[in-house]
């Protein structure tokens, strides 16, 4: 009998359907080991795994084998290397590519928003959310749009607001206030139907619990544009695939005072000790030696074997740029979890309207690839130039950086709560505690203060969804990671 449970969340197929879970509640269910090493090495779960052993999620690019149980096949039809129709540079005028444009994702907004009351845009001051603001001041001009700022080095506030008041559309800016944004974390995630730690989670659930409180009923997500248009690598990209090399580094030099205090030097030994392709995934992470620390079990490598599921697209790219498409749609296990797991959890509906697929389909078929990514790798430069005809050159163009979380705030507000959490779980992270004790003094450096971010997002959400926790893996043999998951269930 097959007892594995199949979810459909592909954005770019609607909206995501999490009723399977309610049914699946009803017998026993498994934490998956390799799942939660994929968690702490990644921050999220390869797909199409989920933290759960027995429940599959079926994302962007994944085809399940007719008649074969958990047998996938991945494929991500939008490789660069196929748009071999798309029309030459002077084939086609600006001016309808841009009118063309404006219409497929006015229409999408307009679909994607038709079952939501009062909408609110994650305006972060990127391209995308500008973009996106200048459709739906067309559409649904009653949005409001919200700025959220993690950090000190983020100032796209001023021109966010300066965007959505040229608009006419109301706008709201919230900074991160870490101890109240876990608080509201560990009320929401028994209600999270599922697992991820990407490093914007507890933003997301900020930002999703203010919406509720100030009427919202959902969230505009300007997410799911950049595998169609590409994302240019630059030296930078280059330097830490190269630098990536799976190499051991002993933790014992990271905490050294001459290393532990410099996070570019910890960033970089922490770059050696990965494989390249899980480099461009953002932020620092645990190694994997720590890993099998933290779990008391040798589980790293099963999780690194989840790489080969993309290895026939990696191979078949054609280029650097091309692996890099197939890393993003890898990361839209994370970057679009957060706000799917996070937004039923808050009572609200989610929306990508950059997800709809006649947009998707025309921007990588009809769109030449010099509006794509121009000279220089110049990226998105068919929306660039969209954005210039209502504005000028304005700061989110060069950089941004907003709805990132404050780590080193958490770190510092929440760390004995974590570490209680770590001793009531010590039963699924045997190793969590020995790492916060080890660690507690170089949580000044946001290289290990992510690391810490990890365990504050994952530990709690694991507590509140499993009885008797600390009772039903005691006996769990370090070494055998079938019988760990076996013994975490729920």
């Amino acid at each position: 009998m097959n007892r594995t449970t199949y979810l459909h969340t592909s954005p770019y197929r609607g909206a995501a359907d999490f009723s399977p879970l309610e049914m699946r509640r009803a017998r026993e269910s498994t934490i998956d080991p390799v799942s939660l090493a994929d968690l702490l090495r990644n921050g999220f779960v390869y797909p199409p795994h989920t933290i759960y052993r027995d429940v599959k999620n079926v994302q962007t690019g994944f085809t399940l084998q007719q008649g074969i149980e958990d047998e996938f096949r991945f494929h991500f039809a939008y490789q660069s290397t196929r748009a071999t129709a798309r029309p030459a540079s002077d084939a086609v005028s600006d001016e309808v590519l841009l009118r063309t444009f404006h219409q497929l994702l006015t229409q999408a907004v307009q679909r994607c928003t038709a079952n939501i009351r009062s909408p609110w845009l994650l305006q972060s001051g990127g391209k995308d959310s500008t973009s996106l603001a200048i459709a739906i001041a067309d559409t649904r001009p009653d949005t409001t749009c919200i700025t959220y700022l993690g950090g000190k080095e983020e100032n796209e506030v001023d021109s966010a607001r300066f965007v959505a008041r040229r608009l006419g559309l109301r706008h709201e800016a919230w900074s991160c206030d870490p101890a109240r944004a876990y608080d509201r974390y560990l009320a929401m995630a028994s209600r999270m139907p599922l697992l991820t730690a990407d490093f914007a989670t507890l933003s997301y659930v900020d930002v999703a619990t203010e919406i509720g409180l100030h009427g919202g009923d959902g969230i505009v997500d300007a997410l799911g544009a950049d595998p169609f248009f590409g994302v240019p690598l630059h030296l930078r990209d280059h330097l830490l695939y190269w630098l990536a090399r799976s190499t051991r580094v002993p933790g014992a030099w990271l905490r050294h005072p001459l290393i532990r205090r410099s996070f570019k030097l910890c960033f970089a030994l922490g770059t050696l000790q990965m494989h390249g392709f899980e480099r461009y995934f953002p932020g620092s992470r645990f190694s994997d030696s720590e890993v099998n620390e933290l779990l008391g079990a040798n589980v790293s490598g099963d999780s690194r074997k989840r790489m080969e599921a993309f290895r026939d697209d990696m191979q078949a790219a054609g280029s650097a740029e091309g692996v890099r498409r197939i890393v993003l749609v890898v990361m839209e296990a994370a970057g679009f979890a957060k706000g799917m797991y996070t937004a039923p959890a808050a009572g609200l509906s989610v929306a990508y309207p950059y997800c709809d697929q006649p947009l998707c389909d025309w921007i990588f078929h009809s769109v030449p690839d010099d509006r794509l990514i121009g000279r220089g790798g110049v990226n998105k430069v068919l929306v660039r130039r969209y954005i210039a005809q209502r504005f000028n050159a304005l700061p989110y163009v060069r950089s941004k950086g907003s709805f990132r979380f404050d780590v080193l705030g958490l770190a510092r507000q929440r760390f004995e709560q974590v570490h209680a959490f770590a001793r009531q779980g010590q039963a699924l992270l045997p190793g969590a505690t020995k790492w916060l004790e080890d660690h507690r003094h170089c949580l000044d450096n946001k290289f290990f203060a992510s690391k810490f971010y990890l365990l504050a997002v994952t530990l709690p959400w694991l507590l509140s969804h499993l009885d008797n926790p600390v009772d039903a893996a005691a006996d769990a043999p370090p070494s055998d990671v079938d019988r760990l998951g076996e013994l975490v269930s729920v």
